[in-house]
């Protein structure tokens, strides 16, 4: 099973899902964004932000292939970038941090570790351009609203503990969690975990075996 890490453009924008592709829930202010929805085109102005925001910020999304097949995506930016980060009771997010928006993994491709190797790839990405630490608004009430707008575009609180960020601002359906990148860049990749694994129950002599000289031959002139 081969796994890929890209960087969100406007041609793997195509990659996200549908639902996803359309969805400006992020990107503008509510009433923006309702408009938007109600003129019927509401991947346009998607697109718009990440063009302008690729061209002003740079790198502002992630993508994960297994097999090449998308498997996962997350999206980020500095929060003056997102209107809708001013919108949570919990905002605003920290100066020294980055806002990561939404992360994804199709369910077919859960628990395979996909959510770390994405966050981590922001990890490394951001840690380039200065940048201390990642927030995100998690849905500690994940699933339990299915009209709510946000349910789809707000990640559980569950999945950013499991990959490490701790809850900075306590509330009962959002909290604001906090990942500082020098711990995400200590993780061990899970290639390395495997090896580590596969080293680790193989015998001293297995992995240090001498290699026996070859006989030497007698010359003949």
């Amino acid at each position: 099973m081969s796994r890929r890490l890209v960087s969100l453009t406007l041609d793997t924008l195509e990659d996200l899902p549908r639902s996803c592709r359309r969805c400006v829930y992020w990107e503008l202010d509510p009433v923006s964004a309702e408009r938007a929805c109600a003129a019927g085109d509401p991947g346009l102005e998607k697109e718009a932000w990440v063009s302008q925001t690729l061209l002003e910020w740079g790198s502002c999304g992630k993508l994960v292939y297994v097999d090449g097949m998308p498997a996962g995506f997350v999206m980020y930016a500095p929060p003056a970038y997102v209107p809708r980060s001013m919108a949570f009771p919990t905002s605003p997010v920290s100066a020294d941090a980055a806002l990561l928006m939404t992360a994804h993994v199709v369910p077919a491709f859960a628990d395979g570790g996909l959510g770390r190797m994405l966050v981590q790839g922001v990890a490394r990405d951001l840690t380039k351009r200065g940048i201390k630490a990642i927030e995100a608004f998690g849905d500690a009430k994940f699933g339990d609203d299915a009209d709510d707008p946000a349910r789809a575009c707000v990640a559980p609180a569950d999945f950013f503990l499991s990959v490490g960020f701790k809850t900075v601002r306590p509330h009962p359906r959002y909290p604001r969690l906090r990942l500082e990148l020098r711990t995400a860049l200590s993780w061990k990749s899970d290639v390395e975990y495997a090896l580590e694994k596969l080293l680790g129950s193989m015998s001293p002599e297995t992995l240090l075996r001498p290699v026996r000289p070859a006989p030497a031959t007698r010359s003949t002139s």
